[in-house]
């Protein structure tokens, strides 16, 4: 079995936060978020990255985390997630400018990823110490079989919601055997005085537990994944340009979802019970900052994340 790689999703241009926050600095030395999940990933075990990003972002990427992350001792590929990287006979719509959503990120970056195992993550989530580790453990003894063998770190929601607010997040329903039953992407939750709830419409509102696990779209796969990628992009392409066409998306959880209701998959729940820490929004960053300084003061990282490797 070749050894288990680390997809990071780079390409999104953060239109909430109001900036390129896969680059923002929160470390003491310039580091971003991603400069502490790549440390992490390594530590576990990780030796290769495959980043994925738009050529619209890439010399800015270039000049802050992708020169510190030479010095990493990682393997770092790149792939780009383009609009126009469509199937033969598919063209972008008029006014579109969106990505096409993360399952579109991963599939772009197919021929870097290769035939090996591979986990998935977003560039501006902190995930903590021991997600990577269990990712890492679970894709290096965990192979198909009848069934296509996948796993997610699920967080409790109550630790990945920000006072600033919605987030989007995968609710998980899991069953007796701590396998994913469901999963659903909501892109609309929000914290208030009385707990946490989420909408579908904008108007309606439906409370949801604190303790609800969630996908942060820390995800692991086997190859079989890609090729599910490939051939059912055209299908959401069909649907998407007849009633979305400019903000549709192909989103991993749907994917998931797709899989499982048809018995293809199951997906492991590797749970996480460490605090997530993001940018969502820029009144989110003083939080982010001042928790990377205390894991440093706490000897979780070095002062300067890269100057010893």
């Amino acid at each position: 079995m070749k050894k288990p790689i680390l997809v990071v999703m780079a390409a999104g241009m953060g239109s909430r936060y109001g900036g390129l926050k896969q680059i923002d600095p929160v470390g003491g030395h310039g580091e971003a978020i991603l400069d502490y999940s790549l440390f992490d990933a390594r530590r576990a075990g990780f030796e290769t990255v495959v980043i994925i990003i738009k050529h619209e972002i890439e010399a800015d990427f270039m000049q802050t985390v992708g020169r510190r992350i030479q010095r990493s001792g990682l393997e770092i590929r790149y792939a780009y997630q383009q609009l126009q990287n469509l199937p033969v006979g598919y063209q972008v719509p008029a006014g579109r400018q969106k990505p096409w959503g993360t399952s579109h990120a991963v599939l772009s970056a197919k021929e870097a990823i290769g035939d090996a195992p591979f986990a998935v993550l977003n560039a501006d989530d902190y995930y903590g110490v021991s997600a990577f580790q269990t990712m890492y453990n679970y894709l290096s003894q965990t192979a198909d079989d009848t069934k296509y063998n996948y796993a997610m770190v699920g967080y409790l929601l109550k630790n990945t919601v920000t006072d600033n607010g919605s987030v989007a997040r995968g609710i998980c329903v899991p069953d007796d055997a701590g396998f994913l039953a469901s999963v659903t992407e909501q892109t609309c939750i929000e914290k208030y005085p009385g707990g946490i709830h989420y909408t579908e419409d904008g108007e309606n509102w439906i409370d949801v537990s604190g303790d609800t696990i969630v996908s942060m779209n820390l995800w692991g796969f086997t190859p079989s994944f890609l090729r599910e990628l490939e051939s059912r992009f055209p299908a959401f392409l069909d649907k998407t340009l007849a009633s979305n066409p400019l903000k549709g998306e192909f989103y991993l959880p749907s994917a998931v979802s797709e899989l499982l209701s048809e018995g293809k998959a199951r997906v492991k729940i590797l749970t996480s019970h460490d605090k997530w820490y993001g940018v969502t929004y820029q009144e989110d960053k003083p939080q982010v900052v001042q928790a990377i300084a205390k894991m440093t003061a706490d000897g979780l990282y070095p002062e300067n994340l890269w100057k010893k490797i």
